[in-house]
């Protein structure tokens, strides 16, 4: 049985330390801000990215594109290992796409490999969850057929909850309408966001306050975790340069729930350029999405 490696693509704002500790392979989305290009080879510090946002900069984001997936994996596969990746929603970007042609490229031309691509249907640490998942299961001995099982039986049990505190930069993404904008600020109202089963970014609530908001987080997660309490070792928490809040969540579950073990990592770039700073997101296995 040939060896695998795990590949995921920064959209999963798993931190960089976990990256290396753990030997993923990671694909880079790019993002145009002030007439700069940015990707994981050349990129702008989270502070400085939020604080030109903050000002007033419009980051202007892209896919992957196959010949940048083929190169990553190729590279795994001639050094004789087989792949498994798992990729940012497809309802979200056409990188899983990109991934895909590639993977089937180089299966064609490489008799014997395997390169699997997962659409992971989330997004930042819920797919970093998902990312995790895997790195504990290869450490425990498990094959890469039983690491793309459990994926395929459990995307539906990742459960990914965000709020954001200007509705302006959902606006120029598409999520919500001008007026939505524009009354939302005037009074204080902050979205509650969820990704579905089909991995799009739904609003599904909109709460008045930005403390209130946070709170209203955490109760959906108490409501939705269910008989999937215990299946969750570790919570996921990404924000959008806005730490003191995601240390407030986290006091929250703790308190709330009992739980221990946090990852907490910054909305990177690619999505910050979409949600904005301020953006706050939770994730967690549940009975349902």
């Amino acid at each position: 049985m040939r060896e695998f490696v795990i590949t995921t693509d920064n959209m999963a704002d798993l931190p960089d330390e976990y990256v290396e500790q753990n030997n993923i392979g990671l694909l880079s989305l790019s993002y145009l801000m002030e007439g700069v290009t940015y990707d994981k080879f050349h990129d702008l510090p989270y502070k400085e990215f939020y604080d030109k946002m903050r000002k007033g900069s419009m980051p202007i984001t892209s896919q992957i594109n196959p010949e940048v997936a083929k190169g990553t994996f190729g590279a795994y596969v001639d050094e004789g290992y087989d792949v498994l990746h798992i990729a940012f929603s497809s309802g979200l970007s056409g990188s899983y796409n990109s991934a895909k042609v590639a993977a089937l490229e180089l299966e064609e031309e490489n008799p014997g490999c395997r390169v699997v691509v997962i659409d992971s249907l989330l997004a930042s640490l819920g797919q970093g969850l998902m990312v995790d998942k895997m790195v504990q299961m290869k450490k425990a001995g498990k094959s890469l057929d039983e690491l793309a099982k459990w994926a395929a039986d459990n995307i539906s049990h990742v459960c990914s909850y965000f709020t954001v505190d200007d509705l302006f930069h959902l606006f120029r993404g598409g999520r919500v309408s001008r007026a939505t904008a524009f009354i939302g600020s005037i009074a204080n109202i902050k979205p509650i966001l969820y990704i579905d089963r089909e991995g799009k970014l739904i609003n599904i609530g909109k709460i008045r306050g930005r403390k209130k908001s946070l709170v209203t987080l955490v109760d959906y997660m108490e409501k939705k975790m269910g008989s999937y309490r215990d299946k969750n070792d570790t919570i996921f928490i990404s924000h959008g340069d806005c730490i003191e809040d995601a240390e407030y969540v986290k006091k929250m579950i703790k308190e709330r729930l009992g739980f221990e073990v946090f990852i907490i990592s910054h909305v990177g770039p690619t999505i910050g350029s979409h949600s904005g700073p301020g953006t706050l997101a939770l994730f967690f296995m549940g009975e349902e999405k």
